[in-house]
């Protein structure tokens, strides 16, 4: 047996799962991301613990019965630490050593878009995909590709963070410090921010969005939506010059509003000025959902 772990920029879920990738037990808690970093730091830690306690008890197993641990993180990550993940303000977070306290097991860290991505490629969307991109879009952007079955890895680090390459030169300023990145005008974070600010509201729910998407009967969300979209499809546009996918699958929350978003995308896509116009890989939905990084949190 083995126990995903999935960070996200407001919960924590984790999942405990047999060796034919399917997660027999599982259980998710919303986390604050507005404390200091060394409070929202414990707080993560002891978040992690409970949800491990928990998926063990209601399914009644033991921790003995379980050989490794694998946490998705939404970030920039060493074989034991966190080193930076910007859209929690985590930084140098000796999270195994920390977690190894409680349960003395092997644990493997790494970024959460290629534990999704690898999911997605062993189980879902890219199965039959020889050279493939995947895509999360929620309260960032994440990316990992794959180039003849194989997901490309970094030496150092793991890389690909598609969320950061620039769309607009001396643009927003992002998290991570710089300005203009991708996920500054293209994240789920960001659609939801503007049209909270249209509405007068401080933030919306995404089942608040969903309603919003599918009844839009106000001229300017309408444009904040099309304004999203573009930037969305300029990122994209890009990406597919450069890695020539087959097939794009796209995960995060994103991954909840086909009818409202992914329609409107590929419209999008098809009027961007591709190099290779023979060459419009198919947009997929990730058909895992939201259990594609506790899955691919712990394979290989």
């Amino acid at each position: 047996m083995k126990i995903g772990i999935d960070i996200g920029g407001s919960h924590v879920a984790a999942g405990l799962i047999n060796q034919t990738g399917t997660i027999i037990c599982k259980s998710e808690k919303n986390i604050s991301n507005k404390l200091n970093e060394e409070d929202f730091s414990k707080d993560l830690i002891k978040t992690i613990i409970e949800q491990i306690e928990i998926v063990l008890e209601k399914s009644k197993q033991d921790i003995t019965s379980v050989n490794l641990i694998g946490i998705a993180v939404p970030g920039m990550v060493s074989e034991t630490s966190i080193i930076k993940a910007e859209n929690l303000h985590i930084k140098n977070l000796p999270i195994a050593k920390e977690i190894n306290k409680f349960f003395n097991i092997p644990i493997k860290l790494r970024n959460d878009a290629k534990c999704a991505a690898l999911a997605e490629k062993e189980y879902g969307s890219l199965k039959k995909a020889k050279d493939a991109m995947f895509l999360t879009i929620g309260t960032g952007i994440g990316g990992a590709v794959f180039l003849n079955g194989e997901l490309l890895v970094p030496k150092k680090y793991e890389g690909f963070e598609i969320g950061h390459m620039t769309i607009e030169r001396n643009g927003l300023e992002c998290n991570c410090g710089r300005r203009g990145c991708f996920e500054k005008y293209a994240s789920m974070t960001t659609l939801k921010e503007k049209i909270a600010q249209k509405l007068g509201k401080k933030e919306i729910t995404g089942e608040e969005l969903k309603d919003i998407l599918e009844n839009i009967e106000d001229a300017e969300i309408d444009n904040i939506v099309d304004v999203y979209i573009e930037n969305l499809a300029l990122g994209i546009a890009s990406l597919i010059n450069i890695f020539e996918p087959e097939v794009i699958s796209i995960g995060g929350s994103f991954a909840h509003y086909e009818k409202t978003l992914l329609n409107k995308l590929n419209s999008r896509l098809k009027k961007e000025e591709l190099f290779n116009k023979n060459n419009m890989p198919k947009i997929v939905l990730a058909k895992l959902k939201n259990d594609a990084g506790i899955i691919g949190s712990v394979l290989n």
